[in-house]
């Protein structure tokens, strides 16, 4: 098995992610304390921490929490979750379950780095890219011209990191049909869905519309809790979450126990977590719009869908990679540029950074980003 490639992603921010004064690139919504979250607690869930007994979890996830993931779900139980820790281990072992040597996968392209490089460790995959001048739309005759007689997965995210795209609900159908005509596995990462300046723009999870559909969750983006490091899958095929389970066995084992009650916690205050989210990131794309609309000749800037990531083309001088890096070290703006999103199967632009709306203390990474572009004129 070829070995995993540097995750590049989290190498860049194990340089910078802590280290920089403005954190304009995350891609989580704004976390909390634990005694903010805790105060959202009823008594007898504030009990139920308190008396927390710290010992081995179950490793499906606790019966309580199941059935709280299963409520965000339009038909799936609570028999139809098993939980990670955090979603890179659901997507790790999801691959390795479903996929074998000779098997052939495909995904989108740009992605998570995991989405590809987890898949290659294993078998052929083809890329799929995302139309950069359609919005980032997916061409789905492309998905089907990529079929194989050996592919067994096809892999996509949407709200897509790093693009903001939400699927059309038309394509997203189409995707479902082409994958249950071929019996194919659809695996989706949702980690952003329900986070977004318009809430009704989100489509169904595949895991409601789909008998071999998958759906990726994670208390990390939209709940903005991932110090929790709470993940999950949905999957109507309770076989297929044995296979996962029993290599789960493998890794983590179990949850833990204080992260899963405080998981419970956030999840049945959802209403008023996301409530406060959404509107920090509406908040934050009124200042991005702003922002961008005072240098046209340096960015192309489109609002996206959903999510709390967008992805502006940069127009000026040099790399985008020397841009953000210089910025970074001499302002302290942290930003991704392309070069981290770069794949192996197939063409990605090289002229776009990443840019996150989701946290509190945007408009002070922005007047220090508005600051270094004004030194740097000319």
């Amino acid at each position: 098995m070829p070995a995993l490639q540097d995750f590049r992603l989290e190498t860049y921010f194990s340089r910078w992610e802590f280290a920089a004064r403005y954190h304009l690139t995350a891609s989580d919504a704004q976390s909390m304390t634990l005694g903010e979250l805790l105060a959202m607690a009823d008594p007898a869930d504030r009990e139920g921490f308190d008396r927390l007994w710290l010992g081995y979890t179950e490793t499906y996830g606790a019966p309580a929490l199941r059935a709280e993931i299963a409520r965000t779900y339009d038909v799936r139980e609570a028999a139809d979750i098993l939980c990670f820790a955090g979603a890179e281990e659901g997507i790790y072992i999801a691959n390795h379950v479903l996929l074998e040597a000779g098997d052939h996968a495909i995904v989108v392209t740009p992605n998570y780095q995991a989405a590809e490089t987890v898949p290659l460790s294993i078998c052929a995959v083809t890329g799929v890219p995302l139309d950069p001048e359609d919005n980032w739309s997916l061409d789905l005759d492309r998905v089907a011209a990529a079929i194989r007689p050996d592919t067994k997965l096809v892999s996509i995210n949407f709200p897509h990191n790093p693009t903001g795209r939400i699927i059309d609900r038309a394509l997203l159908d189409g995707l479902v049909d082409l994958c249950r005509q071929h019996g194919l596995w659809l695996f989706s990462d949702e980690v952003y869905r329900l986070l977004g300046p318009d809430p009704a723009r989100q489509v169904p999870q595949v895991a409601d519309l789909y008998e071999r559909g998958l759906s990726l969750n994670v208390m990390s983006k939209a709940y903005g809790l991932p110090g929790l490091r709470i993940g999950w899958i949905a999957c109507a095929d309770r076989d297929l979450l044995v296979r996962m389970e029993r290599m789960k066995h493998y890794l983590s084992i179990c949850n833990s126990a204080p992260s899963e009650q405080l998981a419970i916690i956030g999840l049945r205050n959802r209403a008023a977590i996301l409530a406060r989210n959404n509107a920090l990131v509406r908040d934050n794309l009124d200042l991005l719009d702003g922002f961008f609309a005072e240098f046209p000749d340096l960015f192309d800037w489109r609002r996206p869908d959903g999510g709390c990531v967008g992805y502006p083309r940069y127009l000026g001088p040099g790399t985008v990679d020397d841009f953000a890096a210089d910025l970074v070290e001499q302002a302290g703006v942290l930003l991704l540029p392309s070069g981290i999103y770069s794949s192996d199967l197939c063409p990605t632009p090289t002229d776009r950074f990443r840019i996150g709306f989701g946290r509190a203390g945007t408009a002070e990474g922005l007047a220090a980003f508005r600051a270094y572009l004004h030194r740097n004129a000319g």
